[in-house]
């Protein structure tokens, strides 16, 4: 019998980018109060490489702090239960304001936005 990886690859509806969700070998799977919600790791991901493209943004960004005062938040929202599609939408929507215009970032925060589409759309939409 073969193990595989299972994937699941969606949330690119509007964005172009990708969101693939790997699980472990078939069998393998821990038992289902330890396993961490994939799509809260997405989310999780998402928000380590826009803080990083943030941090590595060599112009001076006149928001740079709401924008990682967001990040801190969303980042808030993943420590309990997964969150509902209206929490994530307020920061999202903040962070599009205040990085969007900024070409740069813009591969990062579409991987954001479609992290945030796992959870049932753009702003529960």
């Amino acid at each position: 019998m073969r193990r595989g990886r299972s994937l699941l690859v969606t949330g690119t509806e509007g964005t172009g980018v990708p969101v693939a969700i790997t699980g472990g070998p078939a069998g393998d799977q821990r038992p289902a109060e330890d396993q961490e919600d994939p799509r809260i790791a997405e989310l999780r991901e998402a928000v380590t490489v826009l803080r990083r493209a943030l941090a590595g943004l060599p112009a001076a960004l006149a928001d740079r702090d709401l924008a990682e005062e967001e990040l801190a938040a969303l980042t808030a929202l993943l420590s309990g239960p997964a969150p509902s599609p209206a929490a994530l939408s307020g920061p999202l929507l903040r962070l599009a304001a205040t990085t969007g215009s900024v070409s740069a970032l813009a591969p990062a925060l579409a991987r954001l936005r479609a992290a945030v589409e796992l959870f049932g759309g753009a702003g529960g939409r």
